[in-house]
């Protein structure tokens, strides 16, 4: 299972006031009104995130293109950029000695 589909999984969003709205999949061969639906959430390239208010209007648009994004709650979408951020940070650098150990 892929990072997207554990955080899709694990919450309801209803009760989050702010939502996070990936578009996952690409647009060419949608259907017309799922491309206007896009464009109305701002979503026009893919993996590109937006935030919108949790309003029976936006959770109606998305359950339009509900195959095309993924919604996450604030607290999922800051884990993941946080686990994110984890996995590209600098480490330390290996150090390697080839000198003889002392006897």
């Amino acid at each position: 299972m892929n990072a997207y589909k554990a955080y899709k999984a694990c919450a309801p969003i209803s009760w989050s006031p702010n939502l996070y709205i990936t578009l996952v999949r690409g647009i060419p061969g949608t259907r017309k009104l799922h491309r206007r639906t896009l464009e109305a959430l701002r979503l026009g390239k893919c993996n590109r995130t937006v935030m919108r208010w949790n309003t029976p209007t936006v959770r109606g648009m998305i359950q339009q293109v509900k195959r095309l994004v993924v919604v996450e709650t604030e607290e999922m979408f800051k884990a993941r950029k946080e686990k994110q951020e984890n996995h590209c940070a600098l480490r330390p650098p290996l150090v390697v000695s080839h000198l003889p150990a002392h006897s």
